[in-house]
């Protein structure tokens, strides 16, 4: 697979495939409610260590350094105040695809939901449901970053075994392109109109970092497998990624 650009000595194909789903993880994690766990790793190091260690997989370059916040609370405040709270009761910052217009192209925040759904369907997933604990939104930007990191695992596991990993190569290519990396440019864009409520100065880098490095990773993908079809190019009949 094509990584980032990457300085002599370049890591395998394997390994940048599996820093990849590290990285894919970690910002799952790192931008879903705040947990007390979450702010200990941030404090510990042990969060830090583990995105450098996947940055410098794939780029040869180390992630960035940043102080965490001083407590939990902290880090709920700076998350709440950007990706939750707002003026009107709406988000400042909102992560997920359906609140953006631009993203919609027309269709019903309804209709988008559904398509996105699609892709979790193929490959037999379905969000959590509210007697699972709590109810995840299909277009939301941490529920698209378990996906990638899905498919990631489902790609590593059929090289591992000597199978053709084309199907999920082209899976994340569309993800990326129709999903994941339009959402992330228009947090980035949200957050730097509405930056200033305390985020978590490590969320603050991913939000700045992911969208370039998602572009990246769908042109590698690009790369490998050709560009992503447009929109009602494939019929309906046929499977999109078999």
């Amino acid at each position: 697979m094509s990584a980032l650009t990457q300085s002599p000595g370049a890591p395998a194909q394997e390994d940048s495939l599996t820093a990849v789903e590290s990285f894919y993880r970690l910002a799952a994690v790192l931008l879903g409610y705040p947990l007390a766990e979450t702010q200990q790793a941030l404090e510990d190091g042990r969060l830090q260590q583990a995105l450098d260690e996947a940055w410098r997989a794939q780029t040869g370059d180390r992630w960035p350094a940043q102080s965490p916040c001083a407590d939990l609370d902290a880090l709920e405040v700076g998350y709440m105040a950007t990706f939750v709270h707002g003026r009107r009761g709406q988000p400042r910052v909102p992560l997920v695809g359906s609140a953006y217009d631009s993203l919609l192209a027309g269709e019903t925040p309804g209709s988008y939901m559904l398509n996105v759904r699609a892709f979790y369907r193929h490959f037999d997933l379905q969000t959590a449901r509210g007697d699972e604990g709590h109810t995840e939104e299909p277009d939301h930007l941490v529920t698209m970053l378990e996906f990638c990191a899905l498919l990631c695992h489902l790609e590593a596991r059929a090289l591992g075994a000597g199978q053709d990993a084309s199907a999920y190569r082209r899976a994340r290519r569309d993800f990326i392109t129709r999903y994941l990396s339009p959402l992330l440019h228009a947090v980035k864009a949200a957050y730097v109109r509405a930056s200033g409520h305390g985020l978590d100065a490590t969320l603050a880098q991913l939000i700045d970092t992911l969208p370039a490095w998602a572009d990246r990773r769908r042109e590698a993908l690009e790369e490998q497998v050709g560009p992503c079809p447009a929109p009602g190019a494939i019929p309906a009949s046929q499977a999109m990624w078999d």
